[in-house]
């Protein structure tokens, strides 16, 4: 009963001080939030400028794909799992050295621009060649486990971005102050993300290859 009782306690006091974050960088969290859009839009764009052969090769390659997955014959969880969470890590760890850095915080926001191109595109292209069927199956193949990614990610930017503001204005400006509890509170909060990410990369490897062959399309 003691445990369950601290356990508790934690994550109230995690959801406190998360809702204190978001609260006190709402700014930060509206700009991260209209870069990742504007990534989404222009990722959807650049599918309308794609040549018809570009498109028709791009088409073949997902053709392949969707018989793989009909037959069972793509990469097992296991290792798609440990590929999806590697590629993960080494963004929020690119992330997290940047925002230590001064001058490599907006390489951050080019990041979450990135990001939100890749969904945005991919997505695009689906819908575009596929219709219906392809939007279903973006829908079950991208969104569910980019409602954890997407949100992680742009929480470990915006703790990012807050603390190379702190970082400038203490050592570069005022040339004085203590940073060390602030460096220790975004550590903290980047390894909470990452805890997230471990999840959304189980998610994507064992149960979106499921959902997915419920909806994939006829190519």
């Amino acid at each position: 009963m003691k445990r369950n009782k601290s356990r508790v306690g934690r994550v109230g006091r995690a959801s406190q001080v998360l809702q204190s974050h978001v609260q006190n960088q709402m700014s930060l969290y509206l700009f991260v939030v209209v870069l990742f859009m504007m990534g989404v839009i222009f990722g959807a764009v650049i599918v309308n400028t794609l040549s018809p052969v570009q498109k028709e090769n791009l088409l073949t390659y997902l053709g392949h794909f969707f018989r793989g997955m009909a037959q069972d014959s793509i990469a097992e969880p296991r290792v798609a799992f440990q590929h999806t969470l590697g590629d993960h890590l080494k963004t929020v760890g690119l992330m997290w050295i940047l925002g230590v850095s001064v001058i490599g915080m907006p390489l951050i926001y080019v990041l979450i621009f990135i990001k939100g191109l890749v969904i945005g595109f991919t997505v695009g292209f689906l819908v575009n060649q596929l219709s219906w069927q392809g939007l279903w199956f973006a829908f079950l193949a991208v969104v569910p486990h980019n409602l954890l990614v997407v949100p992680a990610l742009m929480i470990v930017a915006v703790g990012g971005t807050a603390f190379s503001m702190l970082l400038a204005r203490n050592r570069l400006i005022l040339r004085r102050g203590t940073i060390y509890p602030q460096f220790l509170s975004y550590s903290i909060m980047v390894t909470a993300m990452v805890g997230v990410l471990v999840l959304a990369s189980f998610f994507e490897a064992y149960v979106s290859p499921v959902l997915m062959r419920w909806v994939i399309p006829t190519v």
